[in-house]
């Protein structure tokens, strides 16, 4: 870390600005799991964030929403902020924030110009922190099944950027680069045919295994694979562009023996998640690990009840014959309540515990109770047909819920002659403005509820959603209820999960998706 320097001995002093630490980031080359600990750590404290083009939206999304991002991406030859805006801009934020994150693709210090930005610092008097990243040049050709170096074939690796100092003379530079076993290129795709001939025509042979890797680690990634000499047609052939990385050496050969990432039942697809945030991480690891790229647009916020003075005098009151949920969230935001009046499962004595769906039975579980009985199939519907079956006869049920639940659970047990108490136990809170950006090139939609059906419809617009639909988007529902309501929307249904947990839903897109 460098600090603010001390004047000379005997001149006077001067007052200076009270700066904040910058934190010159590697965000890695986009999988978020690629992040390093501390990167993660520093985007939920800072207090600013000014980031570069390719960052994934992914990570962005870690930061908290009050956390003001400036973007100061360059885009190759479109308009961008210059780098002397950008070192200016560092030292502004300096002098009003506290903890400044300058979160960079990669690594700062490879070809990310952040030595640059850390001399600026420097001379400016700003205390800096370097948060070092994984480097494309090594995650992307590992995602590729492409080792950069392996005994047998390559034990020297050198990185190389396809963006020289203009007017430099390249002659030299290659001349040293053409005969190091494996090598790296950043940032040459618009110059990719020059740049292998330029290797060639230094001394390397013509039929050296090259490949090319566009948007490595991310579910998107594409790969092709020739000899040096063919590799640029080839990959304007199909169609590969920014960003990407180039390999050079006997390495590639390997791909296709120790390829892993992009051979994956869900590779090259895109897949929609409209759960709440809070809900979305389980479905959205299971598409994430078949390969799948995953974007995620919460739709509504789910939050605790405007007043928890019903739930909680029922959670202090006498205990009914059955508590029925229809959700997880119905599960852990009454439980919370009941933990919040210093109770545990004894105050349900004698009460018996109801479910739909294998998902809210695994969060009753995780508070130590075991339920009585499990919808089949999992829905309202089911559960009020098989809780009247089991009775007792005019049973008194507690219906913890949403603020916008369907009153289909409660409407049958009041019709069978069953004392129902509704309480909202959590409410779903729409997002006014859903960011939607990212909701283009889509292979599959997923629904888990009917109020979410709905809110996309609501949000997007039309001629985005004919798009979509016309470009081949699937769309898929949690259950039947769901799946109804997709309809009415005018949604599609391509496939309906046979149970409302996450795996199922993550199922019956695979098994759809990689059909002929």
């Amino acid at each position: 870390m460098s600090g603010t320097p001390l004047p000379p001995a005997g001149t006077a002093r001067v007052s200076t600005p009270s700066w904040g630490t910058v934190h010159l980031v590697g965000a890695g080359p986009g999988d978020p799991g690629l992040l390093t600990v501390r990167a993660a750590e520093l985007l939920a404290v800072c207090d600013c964030v000014i980031h570069d083009y390719l960052v994934n939206p992914a990570i962005l999304k870690m930061i908290p929403s009050a956390v003001p991002r400036i973007d100061v991406g360059k885009r190759g030859h479109a308009d961008s902020v210059s780098q002397g805006a950008i070192n200016a801009q560092l030292v502004v934020s300096a002098r009003d924030h506290r903890c400044v994150v300058r979160l960079k693709g990669g690594d700062p210090f490879l070809f990310g110009r952040g030595g640059e930005e850390a001399d600026h610092l420097a001379a400016a008097g700003v205390p800096f922190a370097i948060v070092p990243g994984v480097t494309s040049g090594i995650a992307v050709p590992a995602y590729a099944g492409i080792p950069i170096t392996h005994r047998a074939k390559s034990s020297a690796v050198v990185f190389a950027t396809g963006h020289r100092r203009p007017g430099a003379d390249d002659s030299e530079h290659w001349r040293a680069l053409a005969h190091i076993e494996t090598i790296v290129l950043y940032m040459g795709m618009q110059k990719l045919a020059d740049l292998t001939a330029a290797v060639i025509a230094h001394g390397r042979h013509p039929d050296t295994p090259a490949a090319v890797i566009q948007w490595g680690t991310y579910g998107r990634q594409r790969t092709c694979t020739a000899t040096l000499r063919d590799i640029a047609a080839k990959a304007h052939a199909e169609g590969l562009g920014a960003p990407a990385i180039t390999v050079i050496g006997d390495v590639c050969a390997y791909r296709e023996r120790i390829r892993w990432f992009d051979n994956r039942s869900l590779s090259g697809k895109r897949i929609l998640v409209t759960r709440a945030r809070s809900q979305a991480s389980a479905l959205s690891q299971q598409f994430s690990a078949l390969g799948a790229e995953v974007i995620e647009v919460p739709l509504a916020n789910v939050e605790a009840p405007t007043s928890t003075a019903e739930l909680d005098a029922l959670c202090a009151g006498e205990a009914p014959d059955w508590l029925a949920f229809t959700s997880v969230n119905a599960v852990e935001h009454w439980w919370a309540r009941l933990r919040a009046g210093n109770r545990d499962g004894r105050a349900l004595a004698g009460c018996r515990l109801a479910v739909v769906g294998e998902g809210s039975a695994a969060a009753l579980r995780q508070c130590g109770l075991y339920p009585d009985l499990i919808a089949e199939p999992a829905q309202a519907a089911h559960l009020g047909q098989q809780l009247l079956t089991t009775g007792p006869e005019r049973a008194r049920v507690v219906l913890p819920q949403a603020d916008n639940a369907r009153p289909i659970l409660a409407d049958a047990l009041r019709r069978g002659g069953w004392q129902v108490t509704e309480v909202v136990a959590y409410r779903t809170v729409p997002i006014a403005e859903p960011d939607l950006s990212d909701c283009v090139d889509l292979h599959a939609a997923t629904f888990a509820s009917a109020a979410t059906a709905e809110r996309f419809v609501a949000a997007l617009p039309p001629a985005q959603l004919a798009d979509l639909l016309r470009s081949g988007m699937r769309c898929f529902a949690i259950g039947p209820e769901t799946a109804a309501a997709m309809r009415r929307c005018g949604l599609p249904v391509h496939g309906i999960a046979d149970r409302a947990d996450p795996t199922a839903l993550a199922q019956v897109v695979t098994l759809t998706l990689n059909q002929p």
